[in-house]
């Protein structure tokens, strides 16, 4: 035993310890592993570089960056893990729990005895700071959808490593949903209140997309929020029959687009998102009810502006939007109905969305064109079927009545094979084909369930093309690592200092 100790002292001296009893410096990942084996030690795999304390055989420091934490009674491997995780490099509660199991040495361990001393990796000296990474609007963006749930998930981080490896640029992820969730910590007095939001720091977030050269889109479903509209009746449409609240279908999921406490609580949010460092802010939902008995709501402009239109109501909630997150150094972004471009005046009167005066107040324009949400069009029986049809189309109208605007178009493609007996691989390569023809710069993929299986093929397909189906536009630089390292439970460890793992 003895003999084994000092081969591991020697080993350390080797590393660059200066002497027994002194602080050594940083020693790298493979030498500590190296060292505790040759002192027979149980070897660890750290989740990055190391220094030790004073030296002694039963005393070693595994981290530059560890905190130790003394265990108090009822505490297990996951609560140690989210009291910390605000304060580390890591990104989810699984990842820091991988992480603390590798640099204490464990395989399964869960449980701990009161005074026991566990050392947690990755410990942040300040928190991470993200800002926007400039582009032009005719940035070519290759995205997918992100639930807010998922991009903060190990799975999601996975999802978000396999589409940059795959060659895609660009994340659009969920900040506000329909039910009117918020993914991030907001302090608001309209907002839902949530100790867990699914996205608990969105300037690491934000990061860990920049750290793999990714576009950050954040989503915000405005108008249609069922958790606004049923907790503040008073911001809701009204039933001209009844007096009532309006309902959608039986069900109050809508507010006021014309309530200036609606707009600004919207704007607030963005505003909170573009402080974070995501480079684009893209509105959906910007618009009044589709469905439902539409002539039956009645809204507060109507008393307010008699003589204004739905559109009015939108446009100039737009200028003001577009006015405010401009300047600070984010894209601004639309999505709106792939049927627009046909421009009939039931949807405008009922939407609200004039897309020539809705163009002029942003950067980028996203048409939701999903061939299978064409029924009734143009005496095709399966729309689905026939992407290069709706898809052209669709692309077509839209540079049409976009023109005078300087708008950029970059249509959302359908992802998913709902009434798409064809859906394939190369189906998606056709949608991206065709888009980029008719003069799309770029697109994004959309699929609920965030299933990019033949997405992912689809792109593998395209890349191998050359620029037959997209230029390959990249971010312009990659932004310095931050003090300790952004990490998920994927990542490995990193030998030199300074050097980053993502």
């Amino acid at each position: 035993m003895f003999l084994r100790i000092v081969r591991g002292f020697n080993h350390l001296l080797a590393c660059g310890v200066l002497a027994l009893g002194v602080a050594a410096p940083l020693i790298s990942q493979r030498c500590w592993a190296a060292t505790a084996k040759s002192a027979g030690a149980r070897a660890t795999s750290p989740a990055h570089r190391v220094v030790t304390a004073p030296i002694h055989a039963a005393t070693v420091h595994p981290c530059a960056d560890c905190e130790i934490h003394v265990v108090t009674r009822g505490e297990g491997l996951g609560t140690i893990a989210r009291e910390y995780l605000d304060r580390t490099s890591y990104m989810t509660i699984p990842g820091l729990e991988s992480a603390i199991r590798r640099t204490n040495g464990w395989t399964q361990k869960t449980y701990f005895r009161p005074g026991e001393k566990v050392l947690v990796p990755g410990v942040l000296g300040t928190p991470i700071v993200a800002h926007p990474i400039p582009v032009p609007k005719t940035f070519e963006a290759r995205g997918i959808y992100l639930t807010a749930w998922m991009a903060g998930s190990e799975r999601g981080l996975d999802m978000i490593r396999r589409w940059r490896e795959a060659g895609g640029n660009a994340v659009a992820f969920d900040i506000k949903d329909v039910e009117g969730r918020v993914a991030m910590p907001f302090s608001n007095p309209l907002a839902p209140k949530d100790e867990n939001p699914p996205i608990r720091d969105l300037p690491k977030f934000v990061h860990f997309l920049h750290a793999h050269g990714i576009h950050a889109i954040a989503r915000i479903a405005l108008f249609k929020d069922a958790y606004l509209a049923q907790h503040d009746p008073q911001l809701d449409p009204r039933s001209r029959q009844t007096g009532q609240l309006w309902r959608d279908k039986g069900q109050v999921v809508w507010v006021d687009p014309s309530l200036p406490a609606v707009q600004d609580y919207n704007l607030a949010i963005a505003k909170a998102v573009a402080r974070s460092g995501v480079d684009e802010i893209q509105f959906d939902y910007v618009r009044f009810p589709a469905s439902g008995d539409e002539d039956d709501a009645e809204f507060s402009f109507e008393a307010a502006h008699p003589n204004w239109q739905r559109s009015d109501v939108i446009n100039a909630f737009l200028k003001r939007a577009y006015a405010g997150l401009h300047p600070m150094g984010v894209l601004v972004s639309l999505d709106v109905f792939g049927v627009a471009a046909w421009e009939q005046k039931v949807d405008l009167a009922h939407t609200g969305q004039d897309i020539p005066q809705m163009a002029r107040y942003w950067d980028v324009l996203s048409p939701m064109i999903y061939p299978s949400h064409f029924f009734g069009f143009d005496g095709i029986a399966v729309p689905g079927d026939t992407p290069e049809h709706f898809i052209g189309e669709s692309m077509k109208r839209f540079r049409q009545v976009t023109a005078a605007s300087g708008v950029v178009l970059r249509p959302w493609l359908q992802a998913f094979a709902w009434r798409t007996p064809d859906y394939s691989p190369q189906y998606v390569t056709e949608e991206v084909s065709v888009a980029r023809q008719e003069g799309g710069i770029g697109f994004l993929l959309w699929n609920a369930g965030n299933n990019y299986t033949q997405a992912l093929t689809a792109m593998a397909i395209m890349r191998a093309a050359g620029n037959k189906y997209f230029r390959g536009d990249e971010l312009p630089k990659r932004p310095a690592a931050p003090a300790g390292k952004l990490r998920s439970a994927a990542s490995g460890g990193a030998c030199n200092p300074g050097e980053a793992t993502y």
